[in-house]
């Protein structure tokens, strides 16, 4: 579709508060004309996420059980073998996935586990799914390590603004998560990056996070809006819930702030009403992750997703990587012949089920 709306890099937080409190018709009504403006109103991209590594993360972020800083009762699991991996991304396919997302609870990368994610990025490739990792910090050579590997997207989120992120996150700096962006750009990756609501921020909180991701450019090309999932045991668990009308009105603005990126409900949408993820919908929200579990945190099931989409006339983005099939059984025979019997089957865990304990991971 053509762009109609021009792409703006340089919005400032007077223009951006004044959005927010514009009356929430007169808001919903200009997001959802940008959004037609740029795409199907009635197509949402589908995503499936797996927790190919979860726990001990060194970082403190105060919404993550994964945090080995905190006691949540979380079972640690080391990094999942390629093939359960691949088996999962064919499953995802077949649930209707167009993309496939991992996520492992790292502080960045080693140089030890690198070789067996970038077998996993191969083989999940040559499914013809696009592909999203989301690993922590990159540096310049792990990040055109992952792009040679094919991989199309990669996640790390800002969280919030600049002014409220170090009462969330102390082991690691907004600059350094700028850094990591700017290292997947370089790359010729593309962007996956938002932010977590319902921590305790100010609404000018969420207006700094949209002008810091506005500010990239280009734009991200998805923008994950979460709801903050509180779990017993982190320092966040007993925060003030966040009114749901202030996170439809952050889609909407998300929406007319970066007009053609596919802005995404990720985490907390299980606690979300249809009438509300309806609301969002149509504020400018054309992308979710699909399935039972997003990372170890519960999601709406598939099935549940599917009568919803029906309800409301909503149908999956196609967007499916073309993949000859020779590449394809060369590259998915690549895949499973480089793992490694060493690397524990988290999948094989709990008599070979995934259950978690609730994790506010988000993505």
């Amino acid at each position: 579709m053509t762009t109609l709306t021009a792409t703006r890099h340089d919005w400032t937080l007077e223009e951006v508060q004044a959005l927010f409190a514009l009356p929430l018709n007169d808001l919903l009504f200009k997001a959802h004309s940008i959004h037609r403006e740029n795409f199907d109103p009635n197509a949402v991209q589908v995503s499936t996420l797996l927790s190919i590594k979860t726990g001990a993360c060194p970082e403190d972020c105060k919404y993550c059980p994964q945090s080995g800083h905190y006691n949540t009762g979380l079972e640690k699991e080391r990094l999942m073998e390629v093939q359960q991996v691949l088996e999962q991304a064919k499953a995802a396919k077949a649930s209707g996935a167009s993309r496939f997302c991992m996520g492992a609870a790292w502080k960045s990368p080693s140089k030890k586990d690198l070789p067996y994610v970038v077998e996993m990025v191969k083989g999940v490739k040559s499914l013809g799914l696009e592909t999203c990792m989301t690993l922590g910090m990159l540096d310049k050579e792990q990040a055109s390590e992952l792009a040679q590997a094919g991989l199309d997207y990669y996640n790390h989120n800002l969280d919030t603004s600049p002014e409220f992120y170090d009462k969330i996150i102390t082991t690691r700096t907004y600059q350094d998560r700028l850094d990591t962006l700017s290292h997947v750009r370089d790359a010729g990756m593309k962007i996956c990056s938002g932010g977590i609501l319902g921590m305790g921020e100010k609404e000018s909180d969420r207006a700094k996070l949209l002008i810091q991701l506005s500010t990239l450019a280009p734009h991200p090309e998805s923008v994950p809006i979460n709801m903050l999932v509180k779990v017993e045991g982190t320092p966040l668990d007993q925060v003030e819930a966040l009114d749901p009308i202030e996170f439809v009105r952050t889609i909407a603005v998300a929406r007319i702030m970066m007009p053609a990126s596919h802005v995404r409900l990720s985490a907390g949408r299980e606690e979300m009403s249809d009438e509300m993820q309806a609301m969002t919908f149509f504020a400018g929200a054309n992308s979710i992750f699909y399935g039972e579990r997003l990372l170890t945190t519960a999601n709406p099931q598939a099935e549940k997703d599917k009568m919803l989409f029906t309800r409301l006339g909503i149908h999956p983005e196609r967007r499916e990587v073309s993949v000859d099939e020779t590449v394809h059984e060369a590259a998915l025979q690549e895949a499973l012949d480089g793992q490694n019997s060493q690397f524990y089957d988290a999948s094989a865990s709990n008599n070979g089920t995934r259950e978690r304990k609730p994790c506010g991971l988000v993505v």
